[in-house]
């Protein structure tokens, strides 16, 4: 089984990764794959470049690489994979034509915000309006090499609304599971 995590800044993805891992679940961050290339470009690890380099690779290789050079280290290995951090329409078109399940994790924007926050993640503008702006420019895009959260969220089998603790979230995994299960 092949899950792909798409949502909003803040919303639990990496939650959700963590929560799957714990079940036996293979972990891949789209995220992580463009932290390390914006290592190799010894430039500073931030949204702004995170963003651009990633838009860069999926116009250089094409809106499906990240996905599918992901899928591919993991799919030898024959062990149920998680791959978080899914933006790209491309990216989740290529994860459901593989027979993945794409999950959409949301929750209010003020919470996110707040939980962005708390974790003091490198990657996140310091003021609401900043966070808001931010999110904005990377919702919607006609370009399939860059980011098109909101569009790819539309193409999820399955959406979270994470607004309450995290058992319930793991309760609502484990149903998304279950019914994923079924189907396969």
């Amino acid at each position: 089984m092949i899950i792909g995590i798409t949502g909003t800044l803040g919303a639990g993805k990496t939650t959700v990764a963590e929560y799957l891992v714990s079940q036996g679940f293979t972990y891949r961050s789209v995220r992580s794959f463009i932290i390390e290339e914006v290592h190799r470009r010894n430039i500073p690890v931030n949204r702004d470049t995170l963003v651009s380099v990633g838009n860069e690779i999926r116009a250089a290789h094409g809106g499906d690489y990240i996905i599918k050079t992901l899928i591919a280290e993991v799919t030898v290995s024959g062990s149920d994979v998680v791959i978080e951090s899914i933006r790209a329409i491309p990216e989740a078109t290529l994860l459901l034509a593989e027979g993945g399940v794409l999950v959409a994790v949301d929750a209010d924007v003020k919470v996110r915000y707040e939980r962005i926050i708390e974790t003091k993640s490198q990657v996140v503008p310091v003021s609401f309006q900043a966070f808001t702006e931010q999110e904005a420019r990377e919702m919607h895009s006609s370009d399939t090499a860059k980011q098109s959260i909101a569009d790819v969220m539309a193409l999820a089998t399955f959406s979270v609304v994470n607004s309450g603790s995290e058992v319930e979230l793991h309760q609502e995994i484990d149903r998304i599971l279950s019914s994923s299960r079924e189907t396969n």
